[in-house]
């Protein structure tokens, strides 16, 4: 559903010197420098597929969305997505696509939300009975029916971000980009979008490309991961691989203080006794913990997502 080959983009920044002189001689003669947002990227998505695209802010995840959306021209490299190239911006490529940028809103302002709707149908050539069947369905997921005739201004930002998720869908499409759908939401109204974002992948077998800030999101709804740091591909796999490559440690830890268990090689940390080893070696120290205090309460933890993914960035940088 989606090939990318060499991807790369390159911007050209004006360069100015500080101060009032610097301003004089940038209006005669301008300098530049090459930044380079994407380099030489390369991966494939099948139809269907969640793939979860993560990396720091600038790392490059809303370019390469927007040179696959057709928002951008890329300095090299080949695209294809739905079959098409996407800088042409054939009606027939718009038609199998959505953007969703959790930042950015195509909803009418002052006007209810369902008017937005009947806007995006006739933008998109929606018959009446599809447009009707489908705005019923995703309203129905959504749990959106009182927000239809409510002013797009008197929303709240959740509300408004299951009306923009229902605009971008009105078509059907075929691909989801999905940028930051979650930003700004509370928690409530983050697992519903995520609920969403899944059940409607297993309903209509949509494609979804999702970068987000929020681990959860990414846990949640994405078995396949994309990671990209200074524009380039750090990672393509499982979660799951990426936890046992980058972080094969577990964390036993116990919620009361035996100075005893020092000898197992726990450490006291914030109130709690702490051991970290091989995953492999995991099993024998818990023995040996109830050996010496078989009454003992304690668990077993993977380091956090959101840690991994940081060492990802380091070995990178290393």
């Amino acid at each position: 559903m989606i090939q990318v080959r060499g991807l790369t983009k390159t911007y050209r920044v004006p360069v100015r010197p500080p101060g009032l002189g610097g301003a004089l001689r940038s209006l005669f003669s301008r300098e530049f420098r090459e930044v380079k947002a994407v380099r030489d990227l390369s991966f494939s998505i099948k139809p269907g597929e969640r793939v979860g695209f993560l990396g720091p802010n600038g790392a490059g995840k809303t370019t390469t969305l927007k040179m696959l959306s057709g928002l951008l021209y890329p300095t090299s490299g080949e695209l294809s997505v739905a079959g098409h190239v996407p800088q042409v911006r054939a009606p027939a490529f718009l038609q199998q696509i959505t953007l969703v940028m959790g930042q950015k809103q195509q909803l009418l302002w002052d006007l209810p939300a369902r008017e937005s709707f009947e806007l995006s149908r006739a933008m998109y050539g929606v018959e009446r009975a599809a447009f009707r069947s489908t705005l019923d369905e995703l309203v129905t997921m959504l749990r959106a029916e009182a927000l239809l005739d409510k002013p797009v201004r008197n929303l709240s930002l959740g509300e408004r971000m299951k009306c923009e998720l229902i605009a971008a869908l009105i078509h059907r499409p075929q691909v989801l980009f999905l940028d930051e759908p979650t930003i700004g939401l509370d928690v409530e109204m983050q697992v519903q979008v995520r609920q969403f974002v899944a059940e409607h992948n297993r309903e209509t077998g949509a494609t979804v490309l999702l970068t987000s800030h929020y681990m959860q999101d990414i846990a949640a709804l994405t078995p396949r991961l994309l990671i990209i740091d200074q524009g380039t591909l750090r990672y393509d796999g499982s979660l799951d691989e990426l936890s046992r490559r980058v972080a094969p440690e577990r964390r036993i830890v116990v919620q009361t203080v035996l100075p005893e268990l020092a000898a197992l090689g726990f450490v006291l940390t914030e109130g709690r006794m702490v051991a970290t080893v091989p995953a492999v070696e995991a099993n024998g120290l818990i023995q040996r913990l109830l050996t010496l205090a078989p009454l003992v309460e304690f668990g077993v933890e993977v380091p956090p997502l959101e840690e991994v993914i940081a060492r990802v960035f380091a070995e990178g940088r290393a």
